[in-house]
């Protein structure tokens, strides 16, 4: 890792190349152009050209700060067939993985300061043999064998604004959710969400608030007794081993502005938790954040958007935003102690 000083570039993987992935990361680059942070994008230079941009080609990444204020910097790595929006093709879907692969090897050898991500498409990349649900897996599966000083992940924070939403279960059908919210996966998201603000966020003493499973927390028993039987002992464990957590809250008190000035990050239990929340805050301009790994990696909170691709209605918002905030989380990493 990086010590104090100018960190790296960003490392930005093009995503399905089919999707609003070529038009928003163009629009993204304009947008910072002047104010940063610098990235480079890991695609297809040729793709890139068609969005009416400047585009120049790198052959590394450290010419991508000097390059970021005229041009979007490409490691140009051509698709093997041609692309229509709004049409994946799975000819396409092994250099979709290996731009992300090219992305995360540059932040583990410290080239790059960490990982953006534009979005995939799934099938295309099951059709070609991709073997992961999506890329949080993918980039934990990368990264399993760097070295690693803290609480290791992956963990889901979804952000927006002043909110930060951190995720126990996450694609799980409603009604699997109270078998999969178990007091030791609660205190492992809490320990990796709690040494990612330290570490990534910088912020020396994080608060933490557990959202409850069942409607007023339970009622003392009357409307569920997970409260009492898993959350509350799980946040007790968590504080005797030095995370401020509170005890499991209410979630529909949890999320208006003066609660929200309470506590840095949210720990949920399952995804419309925290998705209605943070898209609530900001629809557009929501982070998806990756913790505990060994790099930074952030993402844009939106698909592909194929029904639009191509069409110039892609609003460039949250990968924006995703850029913004890892270039801080780089930057908050490279001046921890223990970077």
């Amino acid at each position: 890792m990086a010590g104090p000083g100018p960190v790296a570039p960003l490392a930005l993987s093009l995503g399905e190349p089919a999707g609003v992935g070529p038009e928003i990361v163009a629009a993204a680059r304009d947008a910072l152009k002047a104010s940063g942070p610098a990235f480079a994008v890991v695609g297809d230079a040729a793709l890139l050209r068609r969005q009416g941009g400047p585009v120049q080609a790198v052959a590394d990444l450290s010419e991508a700060a000097a390059v970021f204020p005229r041009a979007l910097p490409v490691l140009d790595r051509p698709l093997p067939a041609p692309v229509t929006p709004g049409r994946p093709d799975p000819a396409n879907a092994a250099a979709v993985a290996d731009w992300i692969e090219e992305a995360v090897s540059l932040a583990v050898s410290g080239a790059a300061s960490g990982v953006v991500t534009a979005p995939i498409a799934k099938a295309p990349l099951y059709a070609a043999g991709f073997r992961f649900p999506g890329h949080t897996e993918f980039l934990a599966e990368l990264t399993a064998d760097v070295p690693f000083a803290g609480t290791r992940g992956p963990v889901m924070m979804l952000t927006a604004k002043d909110l930060r939403a951190a995720l126990v279960t996450i694609h799980e059908p409603l009604s699997a959710v109270p078998a999969r919210v178990k007091a030791d996966r609660v205190e492992h998201v809490a320990r990796v969400v709690h040494e990612a603000l330290r570490r990534d966020f910088g912020i020396a003493a994080p608060r933490l608030a557990l959202a409850a499973l069942n409607p007023h927390a339970g009622e003392g028993g009357a409307m569920g007794r997970e409260e009492i039987e898993v959350l509350g002992p799980a946040a007790a464990a968590l504080r005797a081993g030095g995370v401020d957590i509170t005890d499991p809250l209410p979630a529909d008190t949890m999320f208006h502005d003066e609660a929200r000035r309470a506590y840095d990050a949210a720990i949920c239990l399952y995804h419309d938790q925290a998705l209605i929340p943070v898209k609530t805050l900001d629809f557009w301009g929501g982070v998806n954040v990756t913790l505990g790994l060994p790099v930074v990696r952030t993402s844009p909170d939106h698909g592909t958007g194929f029904d639009i691709a191509g069409k110039g209605m892609a609003r460039a918002d949250s990968l924006i935003a995703a850029v913004k905030l890892a270039g801080e989380m780089a930057a908050a990493r490279a001046a921890a102690p223990s970077a």
